[in-house]
């Protein structure tokens, strides 16, 4: 009979092997003990042990317990009866017991190695990685040739980092059973966290080979490929697996992913497709179908699939958020809203589907409820930092600054380390003209998140608008470009940087670049236009303030550029305040 148990850890599933038979990975490699020999009279060990076994089988642990209790008690010095009383216990889930045993067991028979074995196990159980290492290097020396005990060394090694050691140990294992599957699986798991890819590409290429329907080294071998950007030949692991066994879920859901990231809707919404013939009812493929309708524009598929989904699930709120945000895309606004305050605030996606209800609102013009609706959320959720962060955008746009200040800072007294509320603060002193505050303000959100890039922007911007601290001002934005990279907004600040420091090649080259990303910003526009009048080049300038006149009609200083190149005259440029930020991320 056997028994195994799985324990699932921070590395990887571990087999604790409890009772004597046909195991995956063999425990008594080395003469052991055998069992006592069957006695005819009632009061035998053997006898007892008999009955232990026969109810272990039965499943009455209970009864098979005091039969190899009656059976130790009888024959006090048998290693194989006490082992096989842990192993009962384990089963049970008495593992404190089970311990006690084998250690008691080890007192009197420390070269024991099945005893040792069981115990490293049991280690094991209690990730005390350290102790099952300790076992089962005593065991190798008792009995180098058993691969059980090199197999759990090489995994209680993993668990503790040391990947060196963990791949010598699996090593030595295959060198005794180059076949031993599970060996080659995780030695070939290690040496792709030590990034040693080609290796690990080998060892789960020979665990395929060893066992082609082994779904978990299949999908390792497929993402060992992701990791390389090696896209193709993880979408050729998942295919010809999928050809082999074509049930298999979770092989065509990754593949469906895969497609996913590249692009390619359809072959993934086939893969999903086919994932729904064999289990219907698996809620996230649904809804990454439902992700894939939206992206593609078949919203009333969308809608259909999510609307089914809430009904189905209706406190997965997650579902119900997805949907309402859906109803906003297509305007449906009245469902959208009804959708959305279906969310109750113990929800965690209350605080954004509160903010979604303030947007509609505002966006039909209904401006009070928006506020008062926000107010309430606020009052039902009073640590969600972006719901006092919205609804002072609301109050800056009405020019309410003075209670859109007040409402960040009551914001930051419940959550005095939001980011965004900092993020928001910096921006309002900014629109109020409070320069240092402003600075100050950013600087907190670097602190709180050093690479927050809008923060490095942000202060590198104002720099650059101040001509102020140019040489720290670039290298702001150019870390924030190294984390957003090709940001329209953060290349434009780059570009007015060089403007400052008179650097008007790479100046217009920057501004350029920023316009052809952002074609539709006025200030970008005015940007590229100041950088064409410094450098001479009036046509350029014309073309560019007319392109943001046409974006940014009310604006009377760009129309005083143009006309000013209009009549032949050099626009007088502000060295500061002409420019207004795009804080935009």
């Amino acid at each position: 009979m056997i028994r195994i148990f799985l324990r699932k850890t921070g590395w990887a599933f571990f087999v604790i092997l409890v009772l004597s038979g046909c195991a995956v990975f063999p425990v008594r490699e080395n003469a052991a003990p055998s069992p006592p020999a069957a006695a005819h009279s009632p009061s035998g060990a053997g006898y007892h042990y008999s009955l232990g076994i026969l109810h272990a089988l039965n499943e009455n642990m209970d009864a098979a317990i005091l039969e190899m209790e009656e059976a130790l008690r009888i024959d006090p010095d048998s290693p194989y009866l006490a082992k096989e009383l842990a192993s009962i216990y384990m089963e049970k889930g008495d593992t404190e017991k089970a311990f006690a045993i084998c250690k008691k067991t080890l007192e009197g028979h420390p070269d024991d190695s099945d005893t040792r074995l069981l115990l490293g196990g049991l280690y094991l159980n209690r990730k005390d990685y350290p102790g099952a290492a300790g076992e089962y290097r005593r065991v190798i020396e008792l009995a180098p040739k058993n691969t059980a005990a090199r197999f759990y060394l090489g995994m209680s090694l993993a668990e503790m980092k040391q990947f060196d050691e963990a791949a010598a140990a699996f090593r030595e294992l295959l060198k005794i059973d180059p076949d031993h599957f599970m060996g080659n699986y995780y030695l070939a798991r290690i040496l792709s966290e030590m990034k040693r890819y080609d290796e690990a590409e080998a060892g789960f290429r020979t665990t395929l080979a060893l066992r082609p329907e082994f779904e978990s080294a299949m999908i390792d071998l497929a993402v060992l490929y992701e990791r390389q950007q090696k896209i193709p030949q993880a979408v050729e692991v998942y295919r010809n697996f999928i050809d082999l066994f074509p049930a298999r879920l979770q092989a065509r859901i990754k593949l469906g992913e895969l497609y996913l990231q590249e692009q390619r809707y359809d072959e993934a919404e086939k893969e999903f497709q086919e994932v729904l013939k064999l289990d219907g009812n698996n809620r996230e493929v649904r809804m990454t179908l439902a992700l894939i309708y939206l992206e593609r524009g078949r919203h009333e598929k969308a809608v259909e699939m999510l609307d089914a989904l809430t009904r189905e699930y209706p406190t997965e709120y997650k579902i119900t958020y997805l949907l309402g945000t859906t109803y906003e895309e297509i305007k449906a606004y009245d469902a959208a809203l009804e959708t959305l305050r279906g969310i109750p605030a113990s929800s965690e996606y209350f605080g954004g589907a509160q903010i979604r209800i303030g947007m509609i609102l505002n966006k039909q013009q209904r401006t009070t409820e928006a506020v008062d609706s926000l107010l309430q959320a606020i009052g039902k959720k009073k640590d969600a930092p972006g719901l006092y962060a919205f609804l002072a955008s609301i109050y800056e746009e009405e020019k309410k600054y003075s209670a859109a200040e007040e409402l960040i800072r009551e914001g930051l007294r419940t959550s005095p380390g939001s980011v965004d509320l900092h993020f928001s603060l910096g921006v309002l002193f900014e629109k109020t003209d409070r320069f240092e505050e402003s600075i100050q303000a950013m600087k907190t959100v670097l602190k709180l998140e050093p690479d927050h890039a809008e923060a490095l922007n942000f202060i590198g911007y104002m720099y650059a608008d101040r001509g102020i601290h140019l040489d720290e001002a670039e290298k702001l934005i150019r870390k924030a470009l190294r984390l957003r990279p090709g940001n329209g907004y953060m290349i434009d600040s780059l570009g007015w940087v060089f403007f400052r420091n008179n650097r008007l090649e790479e100046a217009i080259r920057y501004l350029k670049e920023a316009s052809e990303a952002l074609p539709e910003d006025a200030a970008i526009l005015e940007h590229l236009g100041d950088a064409y009048v410094r450098s001479g080049q009036s046509r350029e300038a014309a073309d560019a303030y007319e392109k943001a006149i046409r974006f940014n009609p009310v604006n009377n200083l760009l129309k005083k550029k143009r006309d000013d190149l209009h009549r032949m005259k050099t626009p007088l440029i502000p060295f500061s305040g002409g420019n207004k930020m795009p804080v935009k991320p």
